[in-house]
């Protein structure tokens, strides 16, 4: 399996396909590995692979790409149909490049179809060095973050990992809204937080509580932050409402009120933003605002967003990163308090 260091001089590398499909946090956070590959390869036409979901919601507009393919995967109905549906619209574009950052048995699969179809690329570029790919990195990759498997991947062909955070093209109207929100409620730059408390209903025991939430706004507002801003999705309406019950009116309950892009301009202006392991900490990482992430049965080394002004914070016990979905105790929470995280975000922000 060759390394080709000189990938990205080849002019006649002309058409080139991302593949990334996952969570929305895994997706963010590759966002960074899409800047990479762009400034790689400058006026180059770049289509990205992702769910449908992720094409409206993020990369609609993102002009690093000129086309967005997408098949609607975890709706598992008809799956020979869907998989017809993707080598089709491979097949449609004379791709010289795919980039496999998924690089899970799907893709290997349908990759490995395209070519048993007659459909030949010439470079496939992925993590690890199975069928079907041309590229990947010399030695086996064993890190435990999945942004370091794909740089090491994107490295064995040339393409340097440069860029330090996820990187989303937010549109004017989000930027607008932002301001319209902040005028609305009194929010001045430097002058809030940002919590993001809730995480998707499946996973609850990754949240802190409500109550301790609440109580690490009570202090921080004291020490002088005027407001406190609550985001959150559909799932997380309940715990927002929690918290907002147990605070005064100056904390701000945005919970689905705010879009995915609207984040990003609302974490810049903020002094800092706390959050639990959450998708939406990996787009709030878009901006260099100093971040803490509370971490208990998910392991911060997999899971911390991408960038030097995000740190985690993880009790010291044997049962940490246990991934469970029920738990009688919950003491990896339990013993992070309101006051060790205080003491952590103050130290993190000067």
């Amino acid at each position: 399996m060759p390394h080709i260091a000189d990938l990205p001089a080849d002019p006649t590398i002309r058409r080139i396909l991302i593949i990334k499909w996952s969570a929305m946090g895994d997706v963010v956070l590759a966002s960074a590995l899409f800047e990479d590959i762009a400034r790689a390869f400058p006026d180059r036409e770049i289509h990205l692979d992702t769910q449908p979901t992720w094409r409206e919601m993020l990369f609609a507009e993102d002009p690093r790409f000129q086309r967005i393919l997408a098949v609607d995967w975890p709706v598992r109905r008809n799956r020979p149909a869907q998989v017809l549906t993707w080598l089709r619209q491979v097949r449609a574009t004379d791709y010289d490049l795919i980039i496999d950052l998924q690089c899970n048995d799907r893709s290997r699969f349908l990759l490995a179809l395209l070519r048993l179809s007659g459909h030949r690329v010439r470079y496939l570029i992925g993590n690890s060095r199975r069928l079907p790919y041309d590229i990947a990195p010399d030695e086996p990759v064993l890190p435990v973050h999945a942004i370091t498997r794909n740089r090491a991947a994107l490295a064995a062909a040339g393409i340097a990992g440069l860029t330090p955070r996820p990187v989303l093209h937010v549109p004017d109207r989000h930027r607008h809204r932002v301001e319209e929100l902040m005028r609305k409620w009194g929010l001045v730059a430097g002058n809030y937080g940002v919590f993001l408390p809730g995480c998707n209903a499946a996973g609850h025991l990754k949240r802190w509580g409500a109550a301790r939430y609440a109580l690490l706004a009570e202090r921080l507002h004291h020490s002088g932050i005027a407001r406190i801003v609550l985001i959150g999705g559909p799932d997380e309406v309940d715990e927002c409402l929690r918290i907002a019950e147990l605070c005064g009116p100056w904390l701000v309950n945005l919970c689905g009120q705010t879009e995915i892009l609207d984040v990003p301009p609302l974490c810049a202006s903020a002094s800092f933003v706390v959050g639990n392991d959450t998708g939406a900490a990996h787009v709030a990482a878009t901006t260099s605002t100093p971040m803490t992430i509370i971490c208990g049965p998910t392991d911060p080394r997999r899971v911390k967003p991408l960038g030097d002004n995000v740190s985690t914070l993880q009790a010291d016990l044997a049962c940490v990163n246990c991934y469970r979905k029920t738990c009688s105790h919950h003491s990896c929470m339990k013993l992070l308090t309101p006051a060790h995280v205080l003491h952590h975000l103050q130290r993190a922000i000067d």
